[in-house]
């Protein structure tokens, strides 16, 4: 006679995670704070924003209260037919022009010399951060004031090189100099422009630069032993190499560069639409045209610079 034996169903054991997915959940724990301050603070704003740049509120006396006026694009309409917004905002854009590439090329040129071994490297480090911190808080808001106040003064900078006192070097000294090699004005404008602002390079590479030896660091030395073995020069080594390891730095010290460029306290367009513009609904409407402006060039760059940007494959 058979007997029916009750077979328990062997229990199904969990697999480990694996060191991709814990470090993706410690990731999710560590943005976490940012996503919430996303949703809860910064998405009511930026809606209350949207609605307060198409809509007003006007006292009606027979009322007694606040009535809503639909505008429309009324106010965007007002913003970019005043003359002085639009000025600045051109300016804005032939300072972003000059600053980025000049930021990149520097902080990338200091962070491969602060790689190398060398006595004092981490003294050298700390001396080119210095200005991060410094240039925050009180000191941003005197450059700005000053840098606004100079824009409101003399107007703006149109790249003529005219001679100032805070000025290092004038267009005729540049034009002395590569006299003889058929330069044109615009390069010797944007020379002239380089060595007046080098103040303002160097403390906002900072971050750049700290990006840039995190990249330089992440970089197997295997690589450059074998390039050695192959006999390739320091030159070939950083062209053949070094660049297109760190090239996704490059993107991400880009980006950071234009949006730091288009935000900080000392942007004439920033100073004018925040200090100069009474009227808060057309206030809000410049920041929002001037924002998508930013995303526009964000957008355009990254489209163009992906395509050269190599990324390493881990498999």
């Amino acid at each position: 006679m058979d007997k029916s034996v009750n077979v328990k169903p062997k229990r199904k054991l969990l697999r480990p995670a694996t060191l991709n997915e814990r470090k993706a959940r410690a990731g999710y724990v560590f943005v976490l704070p940012f996503i919430l301050g996303l949703i809860l603070i910064y998405i009511p704003v930026i809606i209350d924003s949207i609605w307060f740049s198409f809509n007003s509120l006007v006292w009606d006396a027979s009322v007694m209260d606040y009535v809503l006026v639909p505008k429309g694009l009324e106010y965007y309409q007002t913003a970019m037919s005043t003359s002085t917004f639009v000025e600045y905002l051109l300016s804005g854009l032939q300072q972003l022009i000059f600053e980025v590439p000049a930021i990149i090329i520097f902080s990338l040129f200091i962070a491969v010399v602060l790689n190398q071994k060398m006595l004092g490297r981490a003294v050298f480090r700390a001396i080119f951060f210095i200005p991060v911190i410094i240039a925050t808080g009180l000191m941003e808001s005197i450059n700005a004031s000053d840098v606004f106040s100079d824009s409101t003064e003399s107007g703006i900078d149109d790249g003529s090189g005219s001679s100032g006192a805070s000025e290092i070097i004038s267009v005729m000294d540049v034009e002395r100099l590569f006299g003889s090699m058929k330069i044109g004005q615009d390069l010797v404008v944007y020379v002239v422009d380089l060595v007046n602002n080098v103040y303002d390079i160097i403390n906002y590479s900072g971050v750049q630069m700290l990006i840039f030896l995190a990249g330089l660091q992440s970089i197997s030395p295997a690589i450059y032993e074998a390039c050695q073995i192959e006999g390739a020069t320091a030159w070939e080594t950083f062209w053949k190499v070094t660049f297109p390891m760190i090239s996704p730095m490059i993107l991400v010290n880009a980006i950071y560069t234009i949006i730091d460029s288009f935000t900080k306290n000392s942007n004439i367009t920033m100073s004018y639409i925040s200090s100069n513009v009474t009227d808060m609904h057309l206030a809000t409407a410049m920041s929002w045209i001037y924002f998508a402006i930013v995303m526009l060039i964000i957008a355009v760059f990254v489209g163009i610079a992906s395509s050269f940007i190599f990324y390493q494959r881990r498999d």
